[in-house]
């Protein structure tokens, strides 16, 4: 499962770039369809379970305005840069989280976390620094991932205070209403137009929804119940490699020898900063 999830959230990136929309667009029928698939589950959910304390109802729905500005920016970006950036530079959320932790939660990092913290951003500027000197659009692109990263960490953080008291069934489905809301308002924003898409592109809206949100978030879900945050976590770093790799044969996207070494290395700092967080949080606060 964990495997499978992993690959339907690479394929993420074709998706996008195969569809005839602009970025935001394909993201918002990316959530509006995969929440409309989960009603049924929600609904039988809340018949079950009693009803969530509205109080509490402030997570799920930030949660979505973080998925909104998330998915709008990344989307955005692979309009711009290549599928191999984006999803690298879209996954460096793990070194957003950590830094929030340190300075809003004030969690200890160690010399390992600075390390890492310093590969992985020089990793980063290896692989944006070369698209930066190529043409500058394709740097905005990158710029536009690496935004994106943040409100993705951003949503990490506020659901991983939202999930003590939303079971994660409702609270995926309420963040998808709040994201849906969030990406249509965007859109109406930056007047994009919602129809009168080619058949093709309603298919891969469609695609996307059921393969990038639903088959992949539920399966890393499923993961996560049954093997250690410690093996899934690291392992994720597995998804910028695999869209790399696939984008070969199904974009023709090539990355060049300066952005391989670079991407190793930034990879390499995030498996190191995610392996310290991990570890900080485990340890007592008097440790």
């Amino acid at each position: 499962m964990l495997v499978v999830g992993i690959t339907a959230l690479s394929l993420s990136a074709m998706f996008v770039r195969w569809a005839d929309a602009p970025g935001p667009v394909t993201g918002f029928y990316r959530l509006l369809i995969s929440t409309i698939l989960l009603t049924p589950l929600f609904l039988r959910q809340q018949n079950k379970l009693e009803l969530i304390q509205k109080k509490y109802l402030v997570f799920p729905a930030l949660a979505g305005i973080f998925t909104a500005f998330d998915f709008a920016f990344w989307n955005s970006s692979l309009k711009y840069t290549t599928a191999a950036n984006a999803t690298l530079l879209g996954n460096t959320s793990p070194l957003w989280v950590a830094l929030f932790a340190l300075f809003i939660f004030r969690e200890k990092l160690g010399g390992i976390f600075w390390a890492g913290l310093i590969l992985a951003l020089a990793g980063a500027v290896l692989v944006m620094g070369s698209d930066f000197l190529r043409h500058p659009a394709i740097g905005l692109g990158d710029l536009m991932a690496s935004t994106a990263a943040v409100f993705y960490a951003s949503y990490q953080l506020i659901t991983q205070r939202g999930r003590k008291y939303i079971d994660p069934l409702r609270y995926t489905w309420i963040v998808g209403v709040s994201a849906t809301i969030g990406m249509l308002a965007m859109n109406l924003v930056l007047g994009n137009q919602l129809t009168h898409y080619s058949t093709q592109t309603w298919i891969i809206f469609f695609v996307t929804a059921i393969i990038s949100q639903m088959i992949g978030y539920l399966a890393i879900t499923y993961a996560l119940g049954h093997l250690p945050a410690s093996i899934v976590s690291p392992t994720l770093i597995g998804q910028p490699i695999l869209t790399t790799i696939l984008a070969i044969p199904l974009l023709g996207e090539i990355p060049n020898t300066t952005q391989w070494i670079g991407g190793a290395i930034a990879l390499t700092g995030i498996y190191i900063v995610n392996q310290s967080h991990a570890q900080a949080q485990k340890e007592p606060p008097n440790a």
